[in-house]
């Protein structure tokens, strides 16, 4: 007998399988990205990926141009990555899908930021020749390109970075030009005027996505207008209009007052009697009198009555007394904000001025006017309101452009001109200029400088904005298309001002162009053929359709006009005589082909008379100087890139456009705008919008509350890969967050997904084909979880197909944390480590694994792209970019594949039921681990061995109940498993036997 009381244990460990790999568990992805990143650019992937899907079914996404004007922020990083994704999982389905990133160079934003850099050196654009100051625009632009290009490809974006395309080039440019030709000569473009968005700082007309909206507090005032003629009520004759308006500074060039024909009115008086009675709809009395004084109703007027009612501006009176200081030789000198004059106005202007305060304001009815605020009635001012200038226009009341482009009436604007900016607070307070005389002239019943409102800024300068009529350039919306060639050529109707509405027939080539809606759809419009190509566009989310469809139904006609310096000129002639506009094929050629060799420098006087050639006179036409709307480029984007045969493998309609919701107003709208006018369809088959990014708190990102995320830290602090894996993650069709919590979260999840990569690295060492398993010849369990990849793969297909990258990573991290590590890694390690290497069940694991492993690395790529790189290179050193590869092929299902799949459900609840029952015994440390348990069940899925399996426990029998108790079984020394078989307490069990006689031998 051998005495083995002192003799250690066998320590087992050199005969077990453990999983073995050079792949670490600490990512460290800022360090390993930028490495990654130029291989890839040494192997030239873009166009290694363009060659491999050569031929194939093609996928376009046009990428929406962000502006080149400052570093990448928070919303470039997340509107690229679910770019990057789109395209890497269109070309993971094995489809030829090319990216060709953009930037839009042209515009306000960019002039804007120029002019910031002369303000600074005390110098002005005006004195700087103006093809110096494209120049300088054009470099500035350059700059940023650069600079924002190599910020988005440290994000992994995998794209023809090499060859992007840029609105200022001179190809792009000359293609926005042919498309404004095309528009011009089918007639869809008109010069005429009417009340848009102006910036008086920087003296330029806005489209409304260059607008935002700030609460501000403004001046409010309550005006009483003199009623001299009342046909319907004589009683009112006498009596005061009263209006309301947080516009002062639009007083001055009042022209009607609007009413509303089936609203009650009462003809009031004040309590404290000063002989005069007011007229006020019947239900704002009360929150005029909170402004105005205590108000006596006495007597009902309706709103009918006031047809044919005429008033008097209240200014007249203020300024026909010359010696109350107001007249023609009156001057105080005292500038602006004075109330007075500050130049001697001669006789004729003010004789002028005079009659246009002595004409009559006629009472008009608006079906904008409501009771929902103010007096219920409305002063009109043609020249700064929407609803002012339609109605005025229908009476034939024309606009009077007495504000000038920088805010201030202009200099023979009576007793104002020179005066403002009318964005002045001072210029429009309660004591300033306008409410100052219009109290002297006894027509200012009630003014205060306290209303709170949100009201439009620019964008750029932040300043307010206000409407102001002005000549511009438009697109129509609504003039009938099919007509058109029927019309003729209209004369041009002038207005105060000398601007003109002119309607001209298209050319045969050009109507050609003009496809015609189906049958049925009514009038052939710009706005018709929007909503119908709205119609056949798909939405993700499906909201967008109605988001945009309100905006395109209600509208306004595009204003195309900038009164700016650096952008695509309108490059057209308007004859002096006639108003109309040139539309001679040969001078537009000659136009287009100059600014194809030289870019928008070549739109010039000096060769002018070269593009007219010699049948016309340069004298005798006008060179239009206005640029084209910022949004009329992107707009024409589809042409130059899509058509233009630069890219060969792009080609039109784009698949997809993605973009922030915002972009409905914008590039989705201006884009749909300018291809269904020139095309007659969208240049989209689909649209995705996301949201916007809030701090964590969901507050709106600003600078000024320095809660902004900046994605160039979050890279060097995390890696590319967890910012991408964030925007992957959230629900990026509404508004969502980002903050150092929350990206701690999805580094967490991050981790479980690289760990799950590591174990299959590791499980994997040594693995070959001679290996492999049929799965028809797998363990159940093994075929179970083949079933769940099936599935999974059915869940991640249809994600890509709806553009649901939130439902796709889910799906993924869920399957690789509760379907692989938690539940079958977890079973299926022990016969990992313990069983022979040639032992079927190990086989069959790994066989499965590796399955695993080849379609988790590819659904993987398209999110964690370095990971995934790495993950692949790590096993295949040698072998291309995981991101060539196209989507697993996974083994087919067998015949019994849905009933295995409805016992291992069974089994996994029970389990869930089994674990929690261990886990007080654990807590209690009457067993430390679950292979210390025996349990009973009351059910029996499988049987009892392989239940012990999937319990991990020592032994499983039936019972009435789920029930643990702690096992009398020993431990063997290898598996660690607590088997009857077990003689003592380290020894081993059968199966380790006969492993370890293998191994040792």
């Amino acid at each position: 007998m051998t005495d083995t009381t002192d003799t250690p244990q066998r320590d087992w460990r050199d005969t077990v399988f453990l999983p073995k790999t050079d792949f670490p568990m600490k990512a460290g992805l800022p360090q390993k990205e930028p490495a990654i990143l130029a291989k890839w650019q040494a192997a030239n992937l873009y166009d290694r990926l363009r060659d491999a899907r050569r031929g194939r079914e093609k996928f376009i996404l046009h990428d929406g141009p962000p502006y080149a004007n400052g570093d990448m922020h928070i919303g470039h990083a997340l509107n690229h990555i679910l770019k990057d994704m789109v395209v890497r999982t269109q070309s993971l389905l094995g489809k030829d899908a090319p990216y060709v990133p953009g930037w839009d160079c042209h515009g306000l934003p960019i002039e804007w930021k120029v002019e910031e850099e002369y303000r600074k050196k005390k110098r002005s654009k005006d004195d700087v020749p103006a093809d110096e100051f494209r120049a300088e625009c054009r470099a500035y632009a350059q700059k940023w390109v650069d600079i924002q290009r190599e910020q988005l490809k440290r994000l992994g974006i995998n794209g023809d970075w090499d060859h992007p395309y840029l609105t200022m080039d001179f190809q792009a440019e000359a293609t926005i030009v042919t498309e404004l030709m095309k528009f011009a000569e089918s007639d869809q473009l008109y010069r005429g005027a009417k009340p848009v968005m102006w910036s008086p700082v920087e003296k330029t007309a806005l489209a409304e996505a260059e607008v935002e909206y700030e609460d501000i507090t403004s001046t409010q005032i309550d005006v009483a207008f003199e009623i001299v003629e009342a046909p319907n009520a004589p009683e009112l004759v006498g009596a005061h209009a009263v209006i309301w308006t947080t516009t002062p500074w639009t007083i001055p060039v009042n022209q009607a007052l609007a009413y509303g024909p089936e609203i009650e009115y009462r003809l009031c008086r004040k309590r404290q009697d000063d002989g005069r009675q007011y007229l006020i709809a019947l239900d704002l009395i009360g929150v005029t009198e909170a402004r105005v004084g205590n108000l006596v109703p006495i007597q009902a007027i309706k709103g009918s009555q006031l047809a044919g009612a005429v008033a008097r501006h209240p200014i007249y009176n203020f300024l026909r007394h010359p010696g109350e200081g107001r007249g023609p030789a009156s001057s105080s000198g005292a500038g602006e904000g004075s109330g007075s004059p500050d130049q001697v106005r001669s006789e004729g202007e003010w004789e002028r001025a005079l009659a246009f305060f002595a004409k009559p304001r006629p009472f008009l009815p608006g079906d904008f006017v409501t009771t929902d605020a103010g007096t219920g009635l409305v002063h009109m001012a043609p020249d700064h309101g929407e609803d002012d200038f339609e109605l005025c226009k229908a009476y034939g009341i024309d606009p009077v452009f007495a504000v000038e482009a920088d805010g201030k009436y202009r200099a023979d604007w009576a007793w104002l001109g020179g005066q403002g900016s009318v964005i002045n607070t001072r210029f429009v307070a309660s004591d300033g200029p306008i409410c100052s005389d219009l109290r002297a002239a006894g027509g200012l019943l009630a003014a205060s400088d306290d209303f709170r409102h949100s009201y439009p800024h620019s964008w750029r300068s932040k300043a307010k904005v206000i409407f102001r009529c002005t000549p511009q350039w438009f697109v129509s919306m609504d003039r009938p298309l099919s007509q058109r060639e029927r019309e003729g050529a209209a004369e041009p109707r002038k207005g105060e001002g000398g601007t003109a509405d002119v309607a001209h027939s298209p050319s045969p080539r050009a109507a050609a162009q003009l496809a015609p809606l189906p049958p049925g759809e009514g009038i052939d419009t710009l706005r018709t053929r929007a909503i119908a190509a709205i119609a056949d566009t798909k939405f993700y989310p499906e909201k967008g359709r109605n988001r945009i469809g309100a905006m395109v139904e209600g509208r306004p006609d595009w204003v195309l006009s900038r009164q700016r310096a650096w952008g695509v000129p309108i490059t057209l002639f308007v004859d002096r005589k006639t108003g109309k506009y040139l539309k001679d094929p040969a001078v537009n050629a000659r136009i287009i082909a100059a600014v194809r060799a030289g870019g928008v420098d070549a739109w010039s006087d000096a060769r002018a008379q070269e593009y007219l050639g010699e049948a016309y006179r340069a004298e005798d036409f006008e060179r239009v100087t206005d640029i084209l709307d910022v949004w009329f480029d992107s707009g024409c984007t589809h042409a130059f890139v899509l058509e233009s045969g630069r890219w060969p493998d792009l080609t039109w309609p784009a698949n997809l456009y993605l973009e922030g919701s915002d972009q409905h107003r914008g590039w989705f709208q201006s884009s749909l705008l300018e291809s269904c006018g020139t095309r007659g369809r969208a240049p989209y088959d689909a649209v995705l919008t996301h949201g916007f990014t809030m701090d964590s708190k969901g507050m709106k990102m600003s600078k000024s509350l320095g809660n902004t995320i900046n994605p160039l830290d979050l890279m060097r602090d995390y890696g590319a890969d967890i910012l991408r894996l964030w925007a992957l993650s959230v629900d990026f069709t509404e508004d969502h967050r980002i903050g150092k919590e929350i990206l701690a979260g999805v580094a967490d999840q991050y981790r479980k997904l690289r760990n799950t990569f590591r174990y299959l690295l590791g499980a994997l060492d040594g693995f070959s084909k001679a290996e492999r398993v049929a799965p028809a010849d797998m363990p159940e369990l093994e075929r179970y979880v083949l079933h769940l990849l099936r599935a999974l793969d059915v869940e991640m297909k249809a994600a890509v197909e709806g553009y649901d990258f939130n439902r796709y990573v889910r799906a993924l991290t869920d399957f690789a944390n509760e379907d692989l590590s938690a539940f079958f890694f977890d079973i299926r390690k022990d016969s990992l480590y313990c069983d022979a290497a040639d032992d079927p069940k190990r086989r069959a694991y790994r066989t499965v694994l590796d399955t695993l492993f080849h379609a988790l690395v590819r659904y993987a790529a398209p999110v964690l792209v370095f990971t995934a790189e790495e993950v692949w290179q790590t096993r295949y050193p040698d072998a291309e970019s995981v991101h060539l590869l196209e989507w697993p092929e996974l083994p087919a299902a067998t015949a019994d594949d849905n009933a295995v799949a409805q016992r291992w459900l069974a089994v996994r609840a029970l389990r869930e039921r089994v674990t929690e029952s261990i886990e007080p015994l654990r807590r209690e440390k009457t067993v430390r681990s679950s292979l210390e348990a025996e349990v009973v069940v009351p059910d029996m899925p499988l049987d009892a061995d392989a239940l012990a399996e999937a319990f991990i426990v020592a032994k499983v029998s039936a019972g009435d109940s789920v029930d643990v108790i702690r096992t009398d079984f020993l431990k063997c020394g290898r598996c660690w498993r607590h088997l009857p078989e077990v003689s003592e307490d380290g020894a081993l069990c059968a199966r380790c036997e006969s492993v370890v006689s293998e191994v040792v031998a």
